[in-house]
């Protein structure tokens, strides 16, 4: 009862459950085809293979793409959508979603990359997705949705001001962190600004376009990246990649 109640009070009373359904459906959405893909790589035989009209290998990104257009329109065509036609229009968008972002090395490469290494960019995107519709579902908002609320409660020309240049210099602040390779910093810091202090502030990841432009002619900085890299990053990204792998399958084509 306990959290029924809460699912009524945070979710449903929010106007969340549209969200919700989303963020559920992407998620079933991704493990149901991440399941599908690799029994097909285990050529299981009762397991339905491939979609290949004609020898054709039509992949899951068009499926997903469909849907997106199915539950886009339906969102513009549908005047005053109730919360049950937005939910249901919202559990097409995740699914649909799912399957696009988890071909998003494909989209990226314009190759079909799907088990190599350069694979493992689709579930990264997968991951940052859930992420950042968690984050909103759980009621945080990102920069910029905060300042226009303070604005609607203070609609003067100062107010805008300060709020447009303080957007501007949050943005400045995640770009930077950015291109300093600290994607996850970046992305996690519209939401949490403190974090986007520390990603501006630290050193640059050596192999991140930061770190190509700044230190070029400062070796010492460049080795001493390197060296941070090595001592705390790398040890995460193998916990990474060993927790994807659990997941999706190895990518070692």
């Amino acid at each position: 009862m306990a959290q029924q109640g809460w699912f009524m009070r945070e979710i449903v009373d929010t106007g969340r459950l549209p969200l919700f359904c989303l963020l559920a459906s992407f998620i079933v959405g991704f493990a149901f085809i991440r399941l599908s893909v690799r029994m097909i790589r285990a050529e299981v035989r009762w397991w339905p293979g491939n979609v290949k009209p004609g020898g054709l290998h039509i992949h899951h990104v068009v499926f997903g793409v469909v849907l997106l257009l199915i539950s886009g329109i339906g969102v513009f065509a549908v005047e005053a959508p109730s919360t049950p036609v937005k939910s249901t229009l919202a559990v097409f968008f995740g699914i649909g979603t799912a399957l696009v972002l988890d071909e998003f090395a494909l989209i990226l490469h314009l190759r079909d990359v799907y088990w190599t290494q350069e694979g493992r960019t689709s579930v990264d995107a997968v991951f940052v997705a859930a992420a950042m519709v968690g984050l909103v579902l759980l009621g945080f908002r990102p920069i910029g949705v905060v300042d226009w609320t303070d604005y609607r409660e203070d609609p003067t020309l100062g107010t805008a001001l300060f709020l447009a240049g303080f957007l501007v210099f949050e943005l400045t602040m995640a770009v930077i962190t950015l291109l300093k390779g600290k994607v996850w910093t970046g992305l996690i810091g519209l939401f949490f600004i403190p974090l986007l202090v520390v990603g501006v502030v630290r050193l640059s990841r050596p192999g991140a376009p930061w770190a190509r432009w700044r230190y070029r002619n400062n070796p010492k900085k460049m080795a001493r990246a390197a060296r941070r890299d090595e001592r705390w990053r790398h040890p995460v990204v193998n916990a990474k990649v060993k927790f994807q792998e659990l997941l999706t399958g190895r990518h070692d084509m």
